[in-house]
């Protein structure tokens, strides 16, 4: 038996190579099974894969013990310096010398994060049928110095649920609860048939549960933190092995059980899965998305938007709802230029003169919304000083519009022989080259004959399970496409570096990191009740890093001061997607406007370099009282809400961050309504009503 350890400052894996020649996982930074029993060892599998007609080694439906994932045999490893840290190579092969595995682990130098994925290679004479590839694999999760305790019990497990308009809401409980039992029989370890399945299927990645999860041990103390990133459908489970009560954990994209994917990997083709992340660290459920955060920050596009993070005016959002003209506009960017905002986006319905859901395809400007055409408009909004946008929808092609019959199959998502119709679009194919070149038409259409410098890239129906068009199954298909849509927004980048393009999904559907790599900005939500949108605000930075995290602030064109304030503090720690009639929002409540951008525009180049913090945990779609802020090097940035609570007074414990030194309350500048005295552990608030917010500076010793 030997051993290897890999480490770079902030992270660590170590690895042994047993005498049978299988190679296991024993260590990932604070997680270090290297003590353990080698009865246990034997057990920890690197990389599970199933092949068709290999015969499984298990009860039930996990992903553990797949063959020949379980028998692979070390060949080599190798270790390179890189500008991130280190990358880590695994070369193992079958017993029947027909697939060859290659595992990849990145490690960070500022953070405990690993990345990991697999390429599956066929090296054999015949057709080998993939069902499942894992990304990670590990075997052990959370359980350093704690093997012989109930993992069952003594881990908490997040899952960040997802509906429209209610993004981001973390639930949490033990695996006891949510169904995993720890069975003991004597001394010999019962497998369970039971795991905790999460999956998401069809193209919007987050459509009902981000891809993310954490893990918190409350006996150990340890976290583990992980994220899937593919833009379409994934899966993962949390189940055991019953040798020892170990805990596993398995992260993939598509598989075939639970996502409709198979792949027939022919004589020297490769598969590559899905990239995951995957980290454990002593430490809280914060602490953990800290640290993903900062990986989030490694592994983005650099890009100019999300260093100066400019203030963002959209059309949509309680204001225009889609039905945008020229006379429309014109009082909507005056009125943005007065508050001070960057970007002005025409957001949809600038190409259809009426009802335009099932007739988009063509993207030429309505000649009766834009008299003289639209390129007098958007030079209107150049001329006040912003950068102008246009909405896309650049997948779809409605079932009403003059290309959907002159189009052939071959360019959009087919199954049984049919047409995929959702929501009365059809949805294009981004693996077919002239869908692609389509697609670059427009986009150069709108940059160089339009002018526009930001596109917000919407995305509002879903393929379902795939298509059969060019693949071997419904969910190849499904994933081929996935990759060529990211391949051509790379191309989209590297012609037009410094243009914005927004990552949106009927709001925060597709808020992945497989986009999100690319996109500098997510439209977290749809929310149209600015109450519920605090709420979410809240917390978008758990799965968003906040710099990339767009909320809308939406003053009312009737309401009061206090609204208005709720609004902008919604999106004061994140990225301001302004909107809203603000026209028709007059006096001292626009003035409230002005000043919130103001004050966002004095600290707003520090977000993305700190952390998000949620001193009362993460919380809830409508929580009376709810918080979020952003730590720095001796200070904090501060938002807290008060929703419908009955309650007028709330503290926070801000003893995690350091010692209090000074508490101002940078916005609003007036000070009724609300007070708040403070110590060196804590702030204590109270707000004289329902649906306050405000924002603090705290200044730490």
């Amino acid at each position: 038996m030997s051993t290897f350890i890999v480490e770079t400052e902030t992270a660590k894996l170590g690895f042994e190579i047993l005498e049978n020649n299988k190679i296991v996982l024993v260590t990932v930074n604070s997680n270090d099974l290297s003590e353990s029993d080698l009865e246990l060892k034997k057990h920890m599998t690197l990389t599970e894969i199933q092949i068709t007609g290999k015969n499984f080694h298990h009860k039930g439906l996990s992903f553990v013990d797949t063959n020949p994932g379980r028998d692979l045999q070390y060949v080599d490893h190798a270790v390179h310096e890189n500008a991130a840290g280190k990358l880590v190579i695994i070369q193992q092969v079958d017993a029947d010398k027909q697939i060859a595995v290659t595992n990849y682990y990145q490690l960070y130098r500022n953070t405990a994060i690993i990345k990991s994925w697999v390429d599956v290679k066929n090296i054999g004479q015949e057709d080998l049928g993939v069902e499942y590839v894992s990304s990670f694999a590990l075997t052990g999760i959370n359980q350093a110095d704690d093997l012989n305790g109930n993992y069952s019990e003594d881990n908490v497990f997040y899952l960040p649920h997802n509906n429209w308009t209610a993004e981001a809401q973390w639930k949490s409980e033990t695996l006891k609860s949510a169904g995993l039992d720890y069975w003991v029989d004597g001394e010999k370890g019962q497998a369970s048939t039971k795991r905790i399945s999460i999956t998401n299927n069809s193209s919007w990645s987050a459509s009902e549960y981000s891809p993310n999860g954490i893990l918190v041990n409350t006996k150990t103390k340890q976290s583990a933190i992980w994220q899937i990133e593919n833009n379409g459908a994934w899966h993962y489970e949390l189940s055991d092995i019953g040798k020892g009560d170990l805990l596993t954990i398995r992260l993939s994209g598509p598989e075939e059980l639970d996502n409709h994917w198979w792949k027939n990997l022919k004589p020297d083709e490769t598969f590559t899965t899905a990239q995951v992340a995957f980290g454990q660290m002593m430490g809280d459920a914060e602490d953990a998305i800290d640290e993903m955060t900062i990986y989030r920050r490694n592994i983005r596009r650099d890009n100019v938007d999300n260093e100066k993070l400019p203030v963002i005016f959209n059309d949509y959002m309680n204001g225009l709802s889609g039905d945008p003209t020229t006379d429309k506009e014109i009082p909507l960017i005056d009125a943005a230029k007065k508050v001070g905002t960057e970007y002005f986006v025409i957001d949809c319905g600038w190409y259809a003169p009426g009802y335009w859901w099932d007739s988009v395809g063509e993207w030429q400007p309505s000649e009766e919304r834009f008299p003289g055409g639209i390129e007098k408009l958007i030079q209107y909004i150049k001329d006040q000083g912003m950068t102008p946008g246009l909405w896309l929808e650049i997948e779809v092609v409605g079932i009403n519009s003059p290309l959907a019959n002159k189009l052939p199959d071959e360019w959009f998502f087919t199954r049984h022989g049919k047409r995929v119709v959702d929501a009365d679009r059809y949805h294009l194919d981004f693996t077919n080259k002239d869908v692609r070149k389509f697609a670059d038409e427009v986009v150069d259409r709108l940059v160089k004959q339009y002018g526009v410098g930001y596109i917000k890239m919407d995305y509002n129906i879903t393929t379902g399970i795939g298509t059969e068009q060019n693949a071997d199954s419904y969910g190849d298909g499904l994933l081929a496409h996935n990759r060529a849509y990211l391949q051509w927004i790379d191309t989209v980048f590297e012609r037009y570096p410094d243009l914005v393009i927004e990552n949106c999904g009927s709001g925060g559907m597709r808020h992945d990191y497989a986009m999100l790599q690319r996109h500098s900005i997510q439209s977290m939500t749809d929310q149209t009740d600015y109450v519920r949108n605090g709420n979410i605000a809240s917390v978008g930075a758990s799965v968003v890093s906040p710099e990339q995290c767009a909320i809308w602030s939406y003053p009312l064109k009737s309401g009061d001061d206090e609204e208005v304030i709720f609004n902008m503090v919604n999106t004061m720690l994140v990225r301001i997607h302004q909107s809203g009639l603000l026209n028709e929002v007059t006096g001292h409540r626009l003035e409230l406007v002005k000043e919130g951008i103001a004050t966002y525009k004095t600290y707003r180049e520090k977000i993305p370099e700190m952390l998000p913090i949620w001193p009362e945990g993460l919380g809830q779609l409508d929580d009376g009282w709810f918080s979020y802020g952003l730590k720095g090097e001796h200070e904090l940035y501060l938002a807290v809400w008060r929703g419908n609570s009955t309650s007028s007074t709330y503290q926070l414990n801000l003893e995690k961050y350091g010692d209090v030194d000074k508490v101002e309350q940078i916005y609003p500048s007036d000070e009724s309504n609300s007070t708040f005295t403070y110590d060196s552990t804590s702030i204590h608030l109270s707000f004289e009503q329902q649906k306050i917010a405000r924002l603090y500076h705290v200044t730490l010793k």
